[in-house]
């Protein structure tokens, strides 16, 4: 899978360049020297960790995304690995076993630092090469938001991610808090942070997005809807030196305007200081501590009679910044093709160290994704929002085992274009009126009764 994201960048459509970033990013020689670097034990044989990422990679990207998958494509492509350096005697005799174990223990085996390693270093080589500006904002906009994701019921993650408890009891399924940047233009995601959601070791998004904006491209612009638009965000944000806009409940509006009101359509100069509210749940903020912008009022354009309020360091116009924050909508269907397209949501590692690990490869194989759905679009002079994501994730793995068989060469280059051009036929078909029915979501079915756990029978 190393020659899937060779592609181009953005101007010249230089294959090379691409190439060069995936042999980096999970090549044996950057594999053994991140294992020096931490002390860590380096993994010899069939399974070293380069053979590992990319099947964890591939495993993602199947349909059934099964171990026993991931092992037959590796049997198939024996004659790829022979070339690298650590290639085992068994690789060189072709002779790879299809049973799972080995691939099994050395998923397991693979430190987490490998995988956090190899997130950053797809992301950060590709946000450079698939970067997009807007001509009024100065860098890139990534969308914040967070998200859950059910875990098995395994002792382990019910200590690390303990389930929540509503008025019937505690629920069954441990949920693991997940909040990620991604870019609005291009979808490309950043290294994600996640914690607990329920329990005494509890953290909320707001936390996990402070903890993630280091990845941040130092002059990106932060987009967030309301659940982030608090102050000690908007501080932490500043204090990057940062650009941010944030929409704001009309509630804490009110009182960022000094109970002034503000009419749709205008905009006023403010500052925003902490309360003492915000000191007491943010013990770290400082005495008098401060943030500059402009509040702005903008009526709802699909319910005339909400107003929306928006906190932003952009000195633009209120239809410049409701325009701006419609780019957030965009994440929600990033996160949607995240764990439902890959399946993300469908987690069965039963350990701490395995869920982390799968996130992280889930977030490569997107990025993967990501990749070929910009370049198809650049050709063929489309925006990349305008191609279906699940449609060019099925392309890519029509034209794995044809881009594996031809890894060098001018095949290589024809099956690549060819990839591309088939890509770029994955068109988002126009909506060019409203819908006529409301967004609705199917109930569903309650023909059986809930298990209750046995302390619950007690009490009954």
């Amino acid at each position: 899978m190393v020659y899937v994201l060779s592609m181009t960048s953005p101007e010249l459509i230089d294959l090379v360049s691409f190439e060069r970033i995936l042999q980096t990013a999970a090549s044996a020689s950057s594999m053994d020297q991140l294992c020096r670097e931490h002390n860590l034990k380096v993994r010899r044989g069939i399974y070293h960790l380069a053979v590992v990422v990319w099947l964890m990679i591939y495993q993602r990207l199947h349909s059934k995304g099964t171990l026993s998958a991931a092992v037959h494509v590796l049997a198939r492509q024996a004659e790829h690995w022979q070339e690298q350096p650590h290639c085992g005697k068994r690789i060189r005799e072709g002779r790879i076993s299809t049973r799972t174990g080995g691939y099994c223990q050395a998923r397991q085996k693979m430190p987490t630092l490998v995988a956090s390693h190899v997130t950053d270093h797809i992301s950060e080589r590709l946000r450079v090469l698939m970067e997009e500006q807007m001509p009024d904002v100065s860098g890139p906009v990534f969308v914040v938001d967070g998200s859950t994701l059910r875990l098995p019921h395994e002792r382990e993650l019910v200590r690390a991610f303990p389930p929540g408890r509503n008025q019937h009891g505690e629920n069954h399924w441990p949920t693991m808090l997940l909040v990620a940047f991604h870019d609005a233009h291009s979808g490309l995601a950043l290294r994600p942070s996640w914690g607990a959601m329920y329990g005494k070791r509890a953290v909320g998004e707001q936390e996990l997005a402070r903890q993630a904006l280091h990845r941040l491209p130092a002059d990106a612009m932060v987009l967030a809807d309301g659940n982030f638009g608090i102050f000690a965000f908007a501080y932490a944000v500043q204090q990057t030196q940062r650009p941010l806009l944030f929409r704001l409940t009309a509630s804490r509006a009110g009182k960022v305007l000094g109970g002034q009101g503000l009419r749709p359509g205008r905009r006023r100069k403010v500052v925003w200081e902490s309360s003492g509210w915000d000191r007491q749940m943010h013990p770290d903020l400082p005495a008098g501590a401060m943030v500059q912008g402009w509040m702005v009022a903008c009526r709802h354009p699909a319910r005339k009679e909400e107003i929306l309020y928006f906190f932003t360091t952009l000195d633009r116009k209120p239809s410049r910044i409701l325009a701006l924050y419609k780019l957030r909508w965009n994440i929600e269907t990033d996160l949607r093709s995240l764990k439902r397209t890959l399946e993300l949501h469908e987690i069965t590692s039963k350990s701490k160290n395995m869920v982390e690990k799968e996130v992280l490869m889930a977030v490569c194989a997107y990025n993967v994704v990501r990749a070929v759905i910009y370049l198809s679009a650049v050709r063929a002079g489309l925006a990349p929002r305008q191609l279906s994501f699940s449609t060019v994730q099925d392309a890519v793995m029509a034209a794995w085992p044809h881009l594996q068989r031809a890894h060098a060469g001018a095949a290589f280059h024809q099956e690549l274009e060819r990839l591309l051009r088939v890509a770029a036929l994955a068109k988002l078909p126009e909506r060019r009126r409203r819908r006529s029915y409301p967004r609705q979501v199917w109930g569903r079915g309650g023909r059986f009764p809930s298990r209750r756990s046995a302390s619950q029978e007690v009490r009954g």
